[in-house]
């Protein structure tokens, strides 16, 4: 199976990731569509933001009105009753504000709690190329950074915006009744404000951008500078790595004081710029007063209106920019949730529960990229319950099979079937839940040995589970660690030794009683004692079952049915092991080798 170009095409655009991106309807419609199940909440949440616009206006309405009515008839019980009113309508006002940010902290998290989980799952179908093409560090940051973005834009900017628009022309509506033409003073001076404000921000977003990266790359490197501390202090390097973090710390440093340096300057100065133009709106409204065409009380409201009407347009060019960022973040976001799997189950699909294990490589080619093939006419036939042992050099083709069986990736060219179906048309999941492995490097999650296990058979009882490692004859060696099979495994099965490590996941194989097993290099990493023990309960697990071993130590696969001996993705000799030994050539060759090392 060829990867697509688009697929390609794809990726090459992730590497090159966008911190922000023009506003799309498109995308802005979709994050509502995710509001749809909380239609109720969201419903809500708008009025209320509708609500808290009129409301800040009508409190500097409010100033006006009591100053220019009961303090200016020097009226106590009016002046008391208008303070009274003032302060049950800023009360009402907070009340307000108190459920705004409850409702859209909570709109927000349920949003972005699904977004999640429609990513993750999206993520689980996605085969093995678009991992292989796609790093880990850009996925998780579709979860984090990203996801993150899109929470900022569904519960802050979308409101927040609604806030400030609606306070803008409250705010515009009393000016325009209080005085027109001064109004008109005012709408003239916005696109000077709202221009001076986006490029003050722009520059500050891009100065906390720049912040941001340097201190991904200190986190990065520290991460890494814990995760080698054995190769650092192995190779003595302290001082080495000690000097290229200090140099990131510097260069974070600088940065920060740059954004600090730009924010210092520039925000005060858009501070004073809205000060000066409420000055001039004294000056133009003062001069109309003293010629008799508006009233003191007037422009008093006027000037406060004022305050509540250039507030925003401050705020809203913050906003503008953070909106570029959730609309770069949901950008990726829909783009992985978009992502096509090369291929798919077809709706007609065989479901494999009932296999007996006949698999068959029929001129099977095969290549990880297009144009360059890593198998080449793969062609060999492995009866029930027969092992068959896959034997070369590094890179000559060896996982490549395997990963064929397992269908993590399916075959260029050529016909790979199980028990005489075509594995494309073999339901992935079932075909997956009969095929064990145990590979090389040995993935053990966090949880207890006992958890791991059982990860061959999700619902296996702990009888079961301690059966299983009977059965293989690692029960002791398990009951050994400190807590035995209730025993944590930290990260990455720290805590547990290699070995250990391997005879954890032989017991999860048994435990899964597959009818296809695959044996990547399993035994490369355990001790001669440990594989020499193992050897028999090898042969418990292999027996009955269709087997694959990938051959690191040519002990384990003496009384393999059949050697396929590869290079450069070719077969080049296939037998058994006597038979291969007696024809005295590549295989031989490398079992002497072999048999060298060990007696040494």
């Amino acid at each position: 199976m060829k990867s697509s170009p688009k697929m390609l095409t794809q990726v090459k655009q992730d590497e090159k990731e966008a911190a922000q991106k023009p506003l799309s309807f498109g995308l802005i419609r979709r994050l509502l569509g995710y509001m749809v199940p909380y239609a109720g909440r969201r419903n809500m949440l708008i009025g209320i933001v509708v609500v808290r616009a009129i409301q800040l206006p009508l409190l500097a309405w409010a100033i006006g009105a009591v100053i220019g009515g009961p303090v200016s008839r020097l009226d106590g019980m009016g002046v008391m009753l208008g303070a009274i009113g003032y302060l049950a309508l800023a009360a009402f006002t907070q009340v307000t504000l108190c459920f705004r940010l409850r409702f859209a902290q909570e709109l927000g998290e349920n949003v972005i709690r699904d977004i999640r989980g429609f990513m993750f799952s999206h993520l689980q179908k996605l085969p093995m190329a678009y991992f292989q093409r796609v790093g880990t560090g850009r996925l998780i940051s579709r979860f984090t950074s990203d996801a993150e973005a899109v929470r900022s834009g569904v519960q802050d900017l979308l409101f927040v915006s609604i806030v400030g628009g609606g306070q803008i022309i409250v705010a515009a509506a009393f000016m325009a009744y209080y005085d027109v033409v001064l109004f008109l003073v005012v709408a003239g001076m916005t696109p000077v404000l709202w221009g001076m404000n986006r490029l003050v921000h722009g520059r500050l977003s891009r100065a906390y951008r720049t912040m941001q990266e340097s201190f991904s790359r200190v986190t990065a490197t520290l991460a890494e500078s814990v995760s080698g501390i054995r190769v650092t202090q192995g190779f003595v390097r302290e001082d080495v790595n000690a000097g290229l973090f200090h140099d990131l710390v510097r260069d974070h440093a600088r940065y920060n004081i740059d954004a600090a340096r730009i924010s210092g300057v520039f925000l005060p100065m858009l501070e004073f710029n809205s000060q000066l133009f409420i000055s001039l709106v004294l000056m133009i409204g003062g001069w109309r007063v003293f010629n008799g065409f508006a009233d003191v009380q007037a422009l008093y409201q006027f000037v406060l209106m004022s305050a509540i009407f250039f507030g925003p347009i401050q705020w809203l060019g913050t906003q503008y920019n953070m909106a570029l960022t959730a609309m770069a973040g949901a950008e990726r976001v829909f783009r992985l949730l978009d992502t096509k799997p090369e291929w798919s189950d077809p709706p007609d699909a065989h479901h494999a529960d009932q296999i007996v294990g006949r698999v068959v490589f029929d001129k099977v080619d095969f290549g990880y990229l297009p144009g360059t093939l890593v198998l080449r006419e793969i062609s060999f036939v492995a009866e029930p319950g027969q092992t068959v042992a896959l034997v070369g050099h590094t890179g000559s083709g060896k996982s490549s099979i395997i990963n064929l069986i397992a269908k993590f990736y399916l075959p260029t060219h050529g016909r790979l079937s199980i028990d005489g179906i075509d594995i494309l048309n073999l339901e992935t999941h079932s075909l997956r839940s009969r095929i064990g492995i145990v590979l090389q490097q040995n993935f053990l999650f966090t949880g207890t040995v006992m958890d791991n296990i059982r990860t061959g058979r999700p619902g296996a009882t702990d009888a079961e589970v301690i059966a299983a490692a009977e059965r293989l004859g690692c029960r002791d060696s398990i009951e050994t660690l400190p807590a035995g099979f209730a025993t944590v495994v930290g990260e990455r099965g720290a805590g547990i030794s290699v070995g250990q490590r391997q005879l954890i996941c032989f017991a999860r194989a048994m435990l899964a009683d597959p009818r296809i097993l695959i044996l990547d290099e399993a035994t490369s990493a355990v001790d001669t004692l440990t594989e020499a023990r193992l050897q028999q309960a090898m042969d418990r697990l292999l027996s009955g079952r269709t087997s694959f071993v990938v051959a690191h130590r040519l002990s384990t696969i003496l009384h393999a049915e059949q050697v396929l001996v590869l290079e450069d993705g070719r077969i080049i000799e296939r037998g058994t092991h006597a038979e291969l030994v007696e024809h005295g050539r590549v295989y031989a060759n490398l079992y002497e080798q072999f048999i060298q090392s060990t007696s040494a």
